[in-house]
């Protein structure tokens, strides 16, 4: 959980006629999910969801025997059957949902099938790690009347929401440009049951793909745009070959211009010193009136002498509340808060990043040759 964490203690919401299935689900029958990858971030997930009202976990799949009994043992309230070909979880009639989190290059593969199944879609982030399979799921997506939500829980995040609107209102002035960053200290485990996958960049999609989606997909928000270009540098600078096999980055750096001509720049490291200033992640927005803190929520305006003020307080949020509007949508047909489009823009906006950081020139929004 901790590298998928993007604000430590801090804690929007189409579709119309979804079928009677649906219908009946919205009369107050269970919503009957099951999920497809119970490793580390699916058995917290899965916990999350036997918190949710009116929810059964009816079915479970993992290739690896010990994670699908611990998954089993910790749904035990619902008897879910159990699967290790995720093909036979999707043939279950008494499956309304599914959630998947699975390594980042299975998912485009395992959320066309559930679409092609009926099934409704919570798809961890990135949706895709490639712009080809981006554009085979959106538009499968676009043909579907099934919910599709992604893994981007900032997007649910309300003090975030309440400050971007605060922007939207034009407190900032026109945005003009965007400061953010990703540093932690250390590495990741190199011993951990996902380092078969995530240092591999072919799996993952590099750390930008894997991690730092959310951080450009929170800037996508702030900006209310997309980039059209991007530049950067970066590699395996620090933590060369290891662990053995190693092909993701360990430190970049970005810049984004703006379909809107906001200029943004994004870094992401593995060796940022824990007692040196400005680490962490933050993200910044600067406009022509001054500039507004997304973490803290304060706007500062330009002028000296000029005092902060606060705009929406970090604050307890519900529990899950990403999952929650996305249950929420397939109850009543709402708007999901991070639906399949922003997915698809938050990923190809980190691909974009990535293609241009390996080749070492400029690639553009037109480049990925894919329509959002």
């Amino acid at each position: 959980m901790e590298r998928r964490t993007f604000f430590k203690g801090a804690a929007g919401i189409g579709l119309s006629a979804l079928g009677s299935n649906l219908m009946a689900q919205g009369s107050g029958e269970p919503i009957r999910t099951a999920m497809i990858g119970t490793g580390n971030r699916g058995a917290w997930v899965l916990k999350e969801i036997m918190q949710q009202p009116g929810v059964k976990i009816t079915a479970l799949c993992d290739i690896k025997p010990a994670r699908l009994d611990a998954a089993a043992s910790s749904a035990a309230r619902d008897n879910p059957a159990t699967f290790s070909d995720y093909k036979k979880l999707l043939e279950r009639k008494d499956v309304d949902a599914v959630f998947i989190d699975t390594p980042c290059d299975l998912h485009v593969e395992m959320a066309v099938a559930a679409l092609k199944a009926g099934k409704h879609v919570y798809c961890e982030k990135p949706v895709g790690i490639t712009p080809q399979s981006i554009a085979h799921l959106l538009k499968v997506g676009k043909a579907s009347d099934r919910v599709f939500q992604v893994g981007q829980q900032m997007r649910s995040f309300s003090f975030i929401r309440q400050t971007i609107e605060k922007i939207r209102d034009g407190v900032t002035g026109d945005i003009i440009m965007v400061k953010a960053q990703r540093h932690s200290s250390w590495d990741l485990d190199h011993e951990a049951s996902s380092a078969d996958w995530f240092f591999n960049a072919k799996r993952s999609g590099d750390v930008i793909v894997e991690m730092a989606v959310h951080n450009l997909d929170l800037c996508n928000w702030a900006v209310g745009s997309r980039p059209e270009r991007a530049a950067g540098f970066g590699g395996n600078l620090l933590w060369k070959n290891d662990p053995p096999g190693r092909t993701n980055m360990d430190g970049y750096t970005l810049s984004y211009e703006y379909a809107n001509g906001v200029k943004m720049s994004f870094s992401q490291m593995f060796f940022h010193p824990s007692g040196l200033p400005a680490g962490g992640q933050f993200t910044n927005v600067y406009g022509t009136k001054g500039a507004v803190s997304l973490d803290t929520g304060q706007f500062f305006p330009l002028g000296k002498g000029a005092q902060p003020v606060l705009l929406s307080e970090p604050q307890k949020e519900e529990d899950s509340p990403h999952l929650a509007a996305f249950f929420q949508a397939i109850r009543t047909g709402s708007k999901p808060p991070a639906d399949l489009t922003i997915g698809a823009t938050a990923a190809l906006t980190a691909i974009m990043g990535r293609e241009a950081i390996y080749s070492g020139k400029i690639v553009t929004w037109g480049d990925l040759g894919v329509t959002v």
